[in-house]
């Protein structure tokens, strides 16, 4: 092909010159025919050639059929292939690419095959219609964090101590835990005790925490999660539990720590009769399942219960454990029903477990976010039902008292109408969160959720978390004693330090959400952080 062109240029350059040879020369048309000559030329090249310009080009075409994996063999002509490196490997500087790469390639932008580009026929117009209700109905979580890189050695160290070394190793760790020196970007120091401490034992909990759950126990009661209402804390965390792949271990063995997987809302809808206000058959109940437990294993009776751990949100939480001597006084009780004046509830060993009201299991984080400072006309809110010795007061004292304070029983039908519950703590600066029959309150976490600063009324009730979080920062807490002077508490607030709590709230915020997906320093990951805690605050360091 090339003595071809050659052959056809020198035949016209003759023509050329013996046709004009005695007439003026225009280069510019001279110029632009050889242009076009040239193009020509390796036009006919690219058609005709099986292999063609092999010394023009870098990169080789290479076609992948759309429905093979990437990975997989390539189907081309492996003589034409090698050929075609071998020619190519006289290009000095040029990168040699194997046109068969080897599996493990990284490959950072993944190729899509044609067919999953082009939207299927048919069914659009239905696909259009339903679009808004099935973005409102489908959960996207978000993706998981990268996990922490841990050295080799270091995974090599861990691996090599037994469950105990390794928590006498993590309490020496905390006790010396060194000062943040930067800003974490996930962790906003003025909501924490000592942020500080909480981030190294944080890490070591991620880097050694193994949990053995056990099997046993039939359904509804056990490994059923109840993902719904105001007692949905225990499902929840029942239900991210027994997904966790990093945490958990089949190996009782290798086991820091040993749950209890019980739903104390179901066991009540089992066993409890209606109206007979008799809890007895619901604590003979799990005395019957500890004894099995402790009979089968070997692991009840080495600690007498006490790196076991249960999670119960329902009221009833607490009072149906006194069958049992050892699990009453020696488990990890993370409880909702976290009242520190009834003996049950030990401060330090056992966790308050935060009350979260989750209407839709399907999207928990619904209506989460608030209005801005500017549009929270109300000064403070509150409306629920009549129970307890605390809201009857409340009430007596402060309803229809002030135009900016909203102080209801439930909330009436006529207001309800013109702004909902919801609206009303996105719309005020204070919500009102106190005690009913029991210390704890969702108002607390639904505040949270809607950025309306928490004023909590409930004498004996450590805070949700506040092994590790500052309730001062973002929260007010009221005596029951000084309902009388609420108003008066809350005004005399300036302004800035208002700002700042709120501010705090949005921040705290997060610590407070039910992923479906567990991230990093979520609900999920803070409650098993203080079960954690609990655990290392037993361990005894020897003096050697």
């Amino acid at each position: 092909m090339k003595t071809l062109c050659e052959s056809l240029a020198v035949i016209l350059m003759k023509e050329f010159i013996r046709l004009f040879g005695g007439y003026k020369i225009d280069w510019k048309k001279i110029f632009f025919a050889g242009a076009i000559m040239t193009a020509s030329c390796v036009m006919l090249q690219m058609f005709i050639l099986n292999d063609p310009l092999d010394m023009w080009f870098l990169s080789l075409p290479v076609a992948i059929p759309s429905d093979k994996p990437l990975n997989s063999s390539l189907s081309l002509n492996k003589t034409s292939t090698e050929a075609r490196v071998k020619r190519l490997q006289i290009i000095s500087g040029a990168p040699i690419v194997s046109p068969n790469p080897p599996i493990d390639l990284n490959l950072s932008v993944p190729i899509m095959p044609v067919a999953a580009l082009v939207p299927p026929r048919g069914k659009s117009r239905r696909r259009r219609k339903d679009s808004k209700v099935d973005n409102m109905s489908k959960v996207v979580p978000p993706p998981p964090p990268p996990r922490r890189t841990v050295p080799s050695h270091m995974q090599k160290f861990i691996w090599s101590l037994t469950p105990k070394e390794a928590l006498v190793y993590a309490k020496k760790e905390v006790e010396h835990a060194p000062a943040v020196m930067e800003d974490d970007p996930d962790l906003y120091a003025p909501i924490f005790r000592n942020v500080s401490v909480f981030k190294r034992s944080y890490e070591l909990m991620e880097l050694i925490l193994k949990v053995y759950i056990y099997r046993d126990g039939a359904r509804p009661i056990f490994h059923q999660p109840h993902l719904r209402g105001i007692y949905a804390s225990e499902g929840w965390f029942m239900k991210l539990m027994e997904e966790n792949r990093q945490f958990v271990t089949r190996d009782p063995e290798k086991a820091h720590l040993f749950y209890l997987p019980y739903s104390m809302r179901q066991l009540g809808m089992a066993l409890y009769v209606p109206n007979s206000h008799n809890m007895k058959p619901l604590s003979i109940f799990l005395r019957d399942y500890t004894n099995t437990i402790a009979a089968k294993y070997p692991f009840w009776n080495r600690t007498h219960g006490s790196d076991h751990f249960l999670v119960a949100c329902h009221d009833w939480g607490p009072y149906t454990l006194t069958a049992h001597e050892e699990l009453t006084k020696n488990t990890i009780k993370a409880l909702c029903n976290a009242d520190t004046s009834e003996g049950i509830f030990v401060a330090r060993k056992d966790v308050s477990l935060p009350e979260t009201t989750i209407r839709t299991p399907r999207r928990p984080l619904r209506n989460v976010g608030g209005f801005r400072v500017s549009q929270r006309p109300l000064l403070a809110f509150f409306a629920g039902n009549m129970h307890g010795r605390v809201r009857p007061t409340l009430l007596k004292l402060w309803r229809d008292k002030h135009e900016d304070m909203k102080i209801y029983g439930p909330l009436p039908l006529r207001v309800s109408r013109k702004m909902s519950y919801i609206q009303h703590m996105k719309s005020s600066k204070f919500c009102i969160c106190p005690m009913g029959y029991e210390v704890n309150s969702p108002r607390i976490i639904e505040s949270i959720y809607y950025e309306c600063v928490p004023v909590i009324i409930a004498d004996n009730f450590p805070l949700p978390l506040s092994d590790v979080l500052d309730w001062s920062k973002f929260s007010v807490a009221v005596a029951e004693k000084d309902i009388p002077k609420l108003r008066e508490i809350l005004v005399a607030i300036p302004m800035r330090r208002y700002l700042t709590m709120q501010i705090n709230v949005k921040m705290v915020q997060k610590h407070f959400l039910w992923n479906p997906r567990p991230i990093r320093y979520d609900l999920f990951h803070m409650i098993l952080h203080s079960i954690w805690s609990s655990r290392l605050n037993q361990i005894q360091i020897p003096e050697s």
